[in-house]
């Protein structure tokens, strides 16, 4: 009976360590050392081994903060882990976004974290949780989502992201912007598809898929995108696959040479990405900076995004709305090369886009064409 009692203790001690010795079992929260594998979209590192279910079945939560181990030596303490990329442009967070297969690693905006840490398909990661709801705050205010359900949006145009780009001196029923026509993950594909067809669209730039995806979705059983299909077929649909890193030399020489692309092909032009959203969002800044829009002509085309997804708005929710913001500025400060917080109307953005399109490549032949080109 006694060696029954104190098998039946030191089995609850034992119980007890596996959940840490710390109030809230914290220091037991660990994936343990787990592979990582490539997102080869963004380039950044997913940490294999875990949905994003599973991952936060193990202890952790959104607005926790997380310490990160690689096998190679590199390390990161005090890392936030939300549901978005709720950090300023360039900082590092650990994220389970919704629809992604796992919890990814990754700068918002910023180069490509599986190059940068030396990653290889033999890696190894180690997450620990740090402190429990250190980031929170952040993450409740943030706390963006959405469904795919159509019934909950009030129309195919606001459920498919899908909008004409206007300001300043761009060229009427010229460009529009939507989430894909082609990639159903989001279920929306269809519902921009028919819309491109509406607006008789002519060529498209599609920022986030290569050859390979683009095949992989039309060869897919739930493929309902005929008329873009079509634009593919004649060669007017341009496939850049790109990441989200603007700041880099190599997004501004794809972007310069899609634009110079573009006045090879006739118009309207759908610029598009996954979810119509910061890819797309930074392309169009750019596109409506050469036309001689305003900073808040360009704010108010990217936000309505926002509204659409989240029914965000800046006299309903003007708190979320100033947060996001807080990111969306980067843009102009990127095209105009200018330091953070300078304030925006001081900024000369078409000439910080001309610029930009310099740096990409581009001579002032051909930046001169592309403005004739997208200018009434």
């Amino acid at each position: 009976m006694k060696t029954k009692t104190t098998a039946l203790i030191l089995a609850a001690v034992i119980t007890l360590l596996s959940f840490g010795s710390c109030a809230g079992g914290d220091k037991a929260v660990t994936t343990g050392k787990t592979g990582v594998l490539e997102d080869e979209e963004f380039g950044n590192i997913y940490i294999d081994g875990y949905t994003i279910e599973e991952f936060n079945a193990l202890g952790f939560a959104f607005g926790d903060s997380v310490n990160i181990a690689f096998d190679n030596g590199k390390t990161f303490e005090d890392i936030p882990y939300y549901s978005g990329y709720y950090v300023p442009v360039g900082e590092m967070l650990a994220c389970g976004y919704p629809g992604y297969p796992h919890v990814v690693i990754a700068r918002n905006y910023g180069a490509s974290t599986w190059d940068d840490f030396e990653m290889t398909e033999d890696s190894k990661v180690t997450v620990t949780l740090n402190e429990k709801g250190k980031y929170l705050v952040t993450q409740e205010l943030f706390a963006l989502e959405y469904t795919d359900n159509r019934s909950d949006y009030d129309s195919d145009v606001i459920f498919a992201n899908f909008r004409e780009v206007t300001g300043g001196s761009l060229k009427a029923a010229t460009f529009y912007r939507s989430a894909s026509p082609c990639d159903n993950q989001h279920k929306r594909a269809s519902y921009a598809n028919k819309l491109c067809e509406q607006y008789g669209i002519k060529f498209a730039i599609n920022l986030s898929d290569n050859i390979k995806k683009y095949k992989s979705y039309v060869e897919a059983d739930d493929f309902d995108s005929a008329y873009y299909n079509s634009l593919y077929q004649s060669g007017d649909v341009l496939l850049l696959a790109m990441n989200a890193n603007y700041r880099s030399d190599d997004y501004a020489r794809i972007i310069s040479g899609a634009f110079a692309e573009m006045l090879n092909h006739p118009s309207p032009v759908i610029i598009h990405c996954v979810e119509g959203k910061d890819r797309t969002g930074f392309v169009c800044a750019l596109l409506l900076a050469l036309a001689g829009a305003s900073t808040q002509e360009i704010i108010d085309d990217y936000m309505i995004t926002f509204d659409n997804y989240y029914g965000i708005t800046k006299e309903e929710n003007p708190e979320k709305y100033e947060a996001i913001l807080t990111n969306m500025k980067d843009f102009f400060y990127c095209i105009c090369e200018a330091e953070k917080d300078t304030p925006l109307d001081s900024l000369n953005i078409k000439e910080g886009a001309e610029n930009y399109l310099r740096r990409g490549g581009l001579t002032d032949e051909t930046i001169k064409a592309i403005e004739d080109y997208i200018t009434a």
